[in-house]
């Protein structure tokens, strides 16, 4: 059976591929702590969004139909409003939300964001995946909102992080 599933989650991944954005990284910390740092809203404040970003959490409730809502604010003073409906949440594999989000004046984003936390012995690996509606959905994410980029940033932030402790 868990063979069947891997071939229905592979030709899953592989018919979304031109919707999707998918980062993946290796952290030098164990998942349950790299859990801790994703759950806690004291810690994901000092982490979340790319560099110079800052974020207000205004609700955060990880569980399955739990809200999460916060404000990310630019280097510029934009601000990037998010609000999020927890789908699945499976301590320490897998957190999943349907996002809504952008600009305040213009929440033109929405998407199911998946993480996935792999243990890898004192090792998590740690997969960020994207899934808009439809390919232009995604490539406009990826323009006006530079999701790519602020992903790697934000995961290296995560990264400085767990160093300092």
């Amino acid at each position: 059976m868990a063979n069947a599933n891997t071939e229905k989650q592979r030709d899953e991944e592989t018919s979304t591929a031109d919707r999707e954005i998918v980062i993946t990284r290796i952290f030098d910390a164990p998942r349950d702590m790299i859990w801790a740092a994703w759950t806690d809203p004291k810690q994901i404040v000092k982490w979340w969004g790319p560099r110079g970003f800052t974020s207000t959490i205004h609700e955060m409730d990880v569980r399955p139909g739990g809200v999460w809502k916060s404000t990310m604010h630019g280097p510029d003073g934009t601000e990037y409003l998010n609000d999020c409906v927890f789908t699945e949440v499976s301590k320490p594999e897998r957190i999943t939300y349907k996002l809504s989000g952008g600009r305040k004046e213009d929440r033109d984003v929405h998407a199911e964001v998946s993480w996935i936390f792999e243990a890898l012995g004192a090792k998590t690996k740690l997969t960020l995946r994207m899934l808009f509606a439809t390919s232009e959905a995604r490539d406009r994410g990826a323009r006006t909102y530079k999701v790519v980029e602020g992903g790697n940033e934000m995961l290296d932030r995560l990264r400085e992080h767990l160093v300092k402790g």
